[in-house]
């Protein structure tokens, strides 16, 4: 009886092994999506009208944008302070969709005037939640592009421009805080619960400070340079040879976990290359960038899969639903990063994608989270369309 179990407990280990090693395979085969009938541009800006008027009907009474509201027993854990966290990163996403759109449409200039406002009276109490809930680094992240993006309007004036500058500094010096004593970022802290977390950074959060970072460069403040260099090493480290990157570096002896492979890695790639473009790996070439946004198109069902499903991670691969419209969100910033003759193509797709999936209220979304996601699904999918208009 046990040599009869040994026996089967060897294939069935051989049979793992021939799965791993076929997957493996397919991993390595190039991906090219072939070009598609253009988006006309009609189409692209009448659903960025659509979800403008979304985001319009869908503003608070005290200018902010998502509330603790739609509970459901599946929402994840989230404290009162979490909930600043959620509020502000969504309303900052929404301030830099209708901040991109206001010249072409000026009946959001009181709308953002609104929730400035609320913004900036919001920065000053936003922390940790809970000892466990780190939340609030991607309310910081998302601040600091909606601060650049306020302090760049023609209405800014001198001194608003300083209030936005100390702000910023603000929202660096508290990721400096709140960055994992290994570098990077991480939004759980499940080991020590110490004053600097002691949890492992996730590569995603990492490229979302990086590129916040880098945009607030850009206009003249400079990130902690100490913070700074870790975040990146803590990025490279989670790269994989291949481009794709782990989802966490507690991930590290598990490099072949779905979640790491390139169908679990298709929402953070292309956020961690441009994260490490930009503060100028000499790795990440215009050939890297192409060739991870062929991935995204040619292997998007893994996304679009677990879009919409109510648990986190349930989905093949691994694959979170909140991770769908952040991913297109920051494969427009790397198409737009392109040579101009190298971006229609994915611009075609991109926009395909995006105008198939958005809901009959002009809203976008991909993953229930008590009433932030609508919002924010709304601006990621409304900033990514604006990559895909061409010149």
């Amino acid at each position: 009886m046990i040599c009869l179990l040994l026996t089967l407990s060897l294939a069935a280990d051989g049979d793992a092994d021939k799965s791993k090693k076929s997957l493996a395979e397919l991993d390595k085969k190039p991906l090219v999506v072939k070009p598609i009938a253009p988006v006309p541009e009609s189409d692209r800006a009448a659903a960025v009208f659509r979800g403008l008027d979304f985001l319009i009907r869908t503003q608070h009474k005290n200018g902010s944008w998502g509330a603790p509201t739609k509970t459901k027993e599946l929402n994840i854990t989230a404290d009162i302070g979490s909930h600043l966290a959620f509020r502000v990163g969504t309303t900052s996403l929404v301030l830099m969709a209708m901040c991109e759109n206001e010249k072409t449409r000026h009946e959001l200039t009181p709308v953002i005037k609104k929730g400035e406002e609320w913004l900036l009276e919001a920065l000053p109490k936003l922390r940790r939640g809970t000892p466990v809930e780190l939340y609030n680094v991607w309310g910081h992240a998302y601040a600091i592009q909606a601060l650049v993006l306020l302090k760049k309007r023609s209405e800014a004036t001198t001194e608003r421009k300083a209030t936005y500058d100390r702000l910023i500094k603000e929202q660096m010096e508290l990721l400096k805080r709140y960055a994992s004593v290994d570098g990077g970022w991480g939004y759980y802290d499940f080991r020590a619960q110490a004053a600097t977390p002691t949890s492992d950074s996730t590569s995603f959060v990492n490229a979302t400070v990086l590129i916040a970072f880098h945009e607030a460069k850009e206009s003249g403040v400079e990130p902690p340079k100490k913070v700074l260099d870790k975040a990146i090493a803590a990025t490279v480290r989670q790269r994989k040879p291949d481009f794709t990157y782990l989802y966490g570096e507690y991930l590290k002896y598990r490099p072949v976990m779905g979640i790491n492979r390139m169908g679990g890695s298709l929402g953070r790639t292309n956020a961690c290359n441009l994260a490490l473009k930009e503060w100028g790996d000499p790795k990440i070439t215009d050939d890297v960038m192409k060739m991870c946004l062929h991935r995204l198109f040619a292997r998007h069902l893994w996304l679009d899969i677990g879009r919409k499903r109510p648990v986190p991670h349930e989905s093949w691969m691994q694959v979170a639903g909140y991770f769908f419209y952040y991913a297109h969100y920051y494969a427009g910033l790397c198409i737009e990063k392109l040579p101009p003759a190298d971006r229609p193509l994915f611009q075609d797709h991109l926009a395909r994608v995006l105008l198939d999936r958005q809901e009959l209220d002009g809203s976008w979304f991909d993953f229930v989270l008590y009433d932030y996601h609508q919002q924010y699904g709304t601006a990621y999918a409304i900033l990514a369309l604006n990559r895909c208009k061409k010149q």
